[in-house]
């Protein structure tokens, strides 16, 4: 029985974005079903499989396994052939952490700057609690690109798990044209290049719904023509 991957909408559920590329990238075939946030049935068609009643959530037979994290971790026990992360112990210990810290934190950033890839490119005014996420998500972009990232333009050389983890922060970066470094612009231009960033984005870009809550300002804003 192949993978399942049920999602929300590819234009705002960033928490589904990390597993959908992480698989897409590494070659792990599996099929996906789009399960729209607002959609009045919701709960009832993703609430028997996911503790929570969130998406995402893989179904891999009999087994359940929900949060973006916990998924990846999953696919990299199930498919180690994969690579999703770096083969040495101390790279792999701190993508783990990196990982980890993206799953748990920078509540400032996800509230002021929601994911949304149909949004036309504009700067809002950054209060000073979503300014200390950014520098603290260009400091671990830096340092990774710096003490693994010899291998290729990725974090730790090669796509992987914590490229996944972050992939929305570059999707989030681009939307509200927060300024980065040098260096933080260019590992940006590597996952925005990636075919797999390409097809999920276009895929958004299509997508009719529109959701004021993850419009912050306003649902009128200008959108992206596609």
């Amino acid at each position: 029985m192949s993978l399942h991957l049920v999602i929300g909408n590819k234009n705002y559920s960033s928490w589904s974005l990390r597993p959908w590329i992480a698989m897409r990238v590494a070659g792990i075939p599996f099929e996906e079903t789009v399960v729209p946030l607002g959609d009045p049935g919701f709960k009832a068609t993703v609430g028997p499989h996911s503790g929570t009643g969130k998406v995402p959530v893989l179904i891999d037979g009999d087994v359940r396994v929900w949060e973006s994290l916990a998924i990846i971790e999953y696919l990299a026990d199930k498919c180690p052939e994969a690579g999703l992360w770096p083969a040495d112990r101390v790279a792999r210990a701190h993508a783990r952490t990196i990982a980890t810290e993206m799953h748990a934190g920078f509540a400032a950033l996800r509230t002021a700057l929601p994911m949304n890839f149909s949004r036309q490119p504009a700067r809002p005014v950054l209060s000073d609690e979503v300014k200390r996420d950014v520098s603290r998500i260009e400091a671990i972009w830096r340092d990774c690109r710096k003490r693994f990232g010899t291998g290729g333009p990725f974090l730790f050389g090669t796509f992987g798990a914590a490229d996944a983890m972050y992939a929305p922060v570059v999707s989030r970066f681009q939307t509200y044209d927060v300024p980065v470094g040098a260096e933080a612009a260019a590992y940006m231009e590597a996952v925005a290049a990636l075919p797999a960033w390409v097809s999920w984005r276009d895929a958004a870009l299509r997508e009719t719904w529109v959701y004021p809550n993850d419009e912050p300002d306003g649902p009128e804003v200008p959108r992206i023509d596609t």
